[in-house]
């Protein structure tokens, strides 16, 4: 073998670095379930499942779910945790929260800024009353 005859073979037979899951299609399915289901001769299930390359628990999978009438059997799943829509009132309890600590914060910053006009009034020699004016 030359050197370009042994790059094609390597280029045939590289695995890829992380397998792929198999996604069929509901049609894909429905029309793997009607040629199932004009198979009649001996054999014919295990050469079209070897045409196919499925395993018979996929198509008794798909068969209960076409039984049940679940259209969505035959659909491949999402999966993962179901995604939760946010409560409306959920959002607004935190916009609330959110304004309560800024309002807070201004509250605090306000009553120091008082309290550093009533000692500077102090070392000046003109205090203020409890509402901040000159007596």
């Amino acid at each position: 073998m030359n050197t370009a005859e042994i790059a094609v073979v390597e280029q045939e037979t590289e695995v890829s670095s992380k397998p792929r899951r198999r996604y069929f299609s509901a049609e894909y399915k429905r029309k793997v379930l009607a040629e199932l289901d004009a198979c009649t001769k001996v054999g014919e299930i295990g050469a079209l499942l070897r045409r196919e390359g499925l395993y018979s628990s996929i198509l008794t999978d798909w068969r209960r779910a076409r039984d049940r009438g679940a259209l969505a059997g035959l659909s491949a799943k999402k999966r993962g945790p179901a995604a939760k829509t946010p409560d409306p009132r959920d959002r607004r309890l935190l916009e609330q929260e959110r304004e309560i600590v800024r309002l807070r914060k201004r509250a605090e910053r306000a009553e120091a800024l008082v309290e550093l006009q009533k000692k500077v009034a102090e070392i000046l020699g003109t205090p203020l009353d409890e509402n901040g004016e000159r007596r």
